[in-house]
């Protein structure tokens, strides 16, 4: 089976996937509270999370791991509107980049979204560690290509 990274043209098409959407949020007037200003390092860091999650090299957990994703969505009350919100404008960024447009591999990556932000949706409201999902590691999302 074919990895999502691999399908989906590995580092570089992924970086140009966050990049477009990382300027999309940073634009959006209902998501922009939770990204108040442009961080040189985000869209690094969002490529080797999505990278690592779609089966490529585990930078992410190496170099940031995944306390550092809790900690990041702690206490930003992300509200319904903005996670689907959030969903929306990737998948806009995701046809934007010219990413393999497949339903398979298009429907893996919406169901990735989806859980993905029900997780930081779910932390970002967590008053205690009790609270927060329970995941704690970046996930391996797998996808059925033919």
């Amino acid at each position: 089976m074919t990895s999502l990274y691999s399908h989906a043209g590995g580092d570089e098409a992924l970086h140009r996937l966050e990049e477009i959407f990382y300027a999309k949020v940073l634009a959006d007037p209902l998501l922009k509270a939770l990204f108040p200003e442009r961080r040189a390092t985000h869209v690094d860091h969002l490529t080797w999370f999505t990278a690592e999650s779609f089966g490529g090299p585990d930078r992410f957990t190496r170099e940031l791991g995944f306390d550092h994703l809790i900690n990041v969505h702690r206490h930003l009350d992300i509200s319904e509107e903005q996670r689907r919100r959030f969903v929306e404008l990737y998948m806009d960024s995701f046809d934007e980049a010219g990413m393999p447009g497949d339903e398979p591999f298009r429907e893996a990556v919406r169901e990735h979204l989806e859980f993905g932000s029900r997780v930081a949706q779910q932390n970002s409201r967590a008053a205690t560690d009790d609270e927060l999902h329970p995941l704690r590691e970046v996930p391996l999302w797998t996808w059925r290509d033919s």
